[in-house]
């Protein structure tokens, strides 16, 4: 038998398996929302705007409560959401392997339990870290086997309230062209690290034509780096990540200019996971929230150490230390970086410079923009602690809702689920990494339940008094009182 068919039939009985362990918790239960439609057009009860990780979770989550009514929309094509084999041009994830991440508490639902499905046991216990292109085989088949509802190649275009309980949304579908208009009662943003905004780089480089640089999330053809001399700004893992990639494709040379005079070391949030900090970080003060997230801010999150032995193995790719870089400019045909160091000439410059929050480069959240509550907008730190990430964080709800700026400023605001990497300062890292995802969707979910049977109090509670299948059928038991009665009445005469 081939390996092919071994896995194949590896996969069917992990499938089984999943079936049942699925049939005995009664999941997914019954749906339970009433189905409603605008203007003849039917409504959706959640629409989720995303089909990576994130996405997938919050659609498992809600599915699994009894929430049918959903569809999730990616522009992606199918196999290409997220960032796993696009932008993401690490070798393997960071996380450990062991971590159930999007497994929402089933066994055979996990990352695990799919890879020894197919290549068994010793080959997961020689495994070092999870393969990124196996970590995207893995949440296709999660999405295949539980059946979760996407649309891809569809772009959402625009996004705005129709009453205090409803939102349109415009879209494009990529294959036909086609636009469309649909409606949902909640809405999902599961759009990433760049959900609320975009990729930042210095105002200087915009100045500069693009052939001459691109951002670390940019479709970067890396062939034509071949033989030539290459800048990456930064040191976070995206930063080694590229730097590797350049010069597995051929670079003459690639530097890694970085601000600070040493490069962290220690993953400070690693340091302190527990489930203790995945439920109780969102009963924290605001000034504790700002105090945690502040700190590890401050102290940054070091590349993984398997990227960093990527660039550092090849002997022309050099780190630059106590390096920052203050401007750039075109010159024969090439780009010339001015460093607190001097001047250094390259063909081709990687800002791996991170994503800043800018509602107006989102089109699904243009109208909804100046509404929504910052944290700037409710939290002023001591001094000494000011932080333009954290304060340019939307200021959430318990459910991963927007909050107004002005109450009663725009009441369908609420229906607007945050649920990716910005909700962090709100949250905790619920919905932008492995570890908690699963924590994060449920928390969604459960959000969004109770805002729909609120909602529909009304039906539900009519529901309630139409209910008349009888539980008892009459025959059940004999009326003692009237036995005795008759009795009574027999020796009285």
């Amino acid at each position: 038998m081939s390996d092919l068919n071994q896995r194949q039939i590896g996969l069917e009985n992990l499938e089984r398996r999943l079936a049942e362990d699925l049939s005995l918790l009664e999941l997914p239960p019954k749906e339970w929302v009433p189905h409603s439609e605008h203007e003849g057009t039917w409504v959706h009860d959640v629409v989720i705007i995303g089909a990576g990780m994130c996405g997938m979770v919050a659609a498992a989550s809600l599915k699994m409560l009894g929430i049918f009514n959903v569809i999730c929309l990616d522009r992606a094509p199918e196999g290409l959401e997220g960032p796993w084999i696009t932008y993401a041009r690490m070798e393997t994830l960071r996380s450990p392997k062991q971590l159930t991440g999007p497994a929402l508490g089933l066994p055979s639902l996990t990352f695990r339990a799919w890879y020894v499905a197919q290549f068994g046991q010793s080959a997961w216990d020689l495994l070092g870290k999870i393969p990124k292109d196996q970590w995207m085989e893995y949440l296709v088949w999660y999405r295949k086997v539980l059946g979760l509802p996407v649309r891809n190649e569809v772009t959402v275009t625009g996004m705005a309230p129709v009453t205090e309980d409803l939102i349109a949304i415009d879209a494009t579908d990529g294959e036909s062209g086609s636009n469309e208009r649909m409606y949902a009662r909640h809405v999902v943003l599961a759009t990433g690290r760049d959900g609320l905004g975009g990729s930042y780089v210095p105002e200087f480089a915009e100045r500069i034509d693009h052939r001459f640089w691109a951002h670390s999330a940019d479709d970067i053809d890396f062939t034509a780096l071949a033989g030539k001399r290459v800048a990456v700004i930064g040191a976070g893992a995206s930063a080694m990540d590229n730097a590797a990639t350049a010069l597995e494709a051929g670079a003459a040379a690639v530097d890694m200019i970085i601000r600070r005079r040493e490069m962290p070391r220690v993953n400070k949030f690693t340091g302190i996971s527990s489930q203790g900090v995945v439920q109780g970080f969102t009963g924290l003060s605001d000034t504790w929230k700002w105090k945690f997230m502040d700190y590890v801010l401050n102290a940054q999150t070091p590349p993984p150490r398997d990227s960093t032995l990527r660039v550092s193995r090849h002997p022309n790719g050099r780190f630059f230390l106590d390096t920052a870089m203050r401007s750039m400019r075109q010159e024969d045909g090439a780009v010339v970086v001015d460093t607190n160091r001097g001047e250094l000439a390259y063909d081709f410059v990687i800002f791996a410079t991170g994503f800043r929050v800018n509602l107006d480069r989102r089109p699904e959240l243009v109208n909804f923009a100046p509404f929504i509550r910052f944290w700037q907008d409710t939290f002023k730190p001591e001094a000494g602690a000011q932080n333009g990430e954290l304060a340019t964080s939307p200021y959430l709800g318990r459910d991963f809702e927007f909050l107004e700026k002005v109450p009663g400023s725009c009441p369908a605001l609420r229906l607007v689920h945050c649920f990716n990497y910005p909700a962090s300062l709100s949250h905790g890292k619920l919905s932008g990494d492995v570890p908690a995802v699963s924590d994060g969707g449920r928390r969604l979910a459960q959000g969004i339940a109770r805002s729909l049977f609120v909602a529909d109090r009304e039906t539900h509670f009519a529901n309630l008094a139409a209910y008349e299948t009888p539980e008892l059928l009459g025959d059940e038991w004999t009326d003692s009182a009237a036995m005795l009665g008759r009795t009574i009445e027999g020796a009285a005469e």
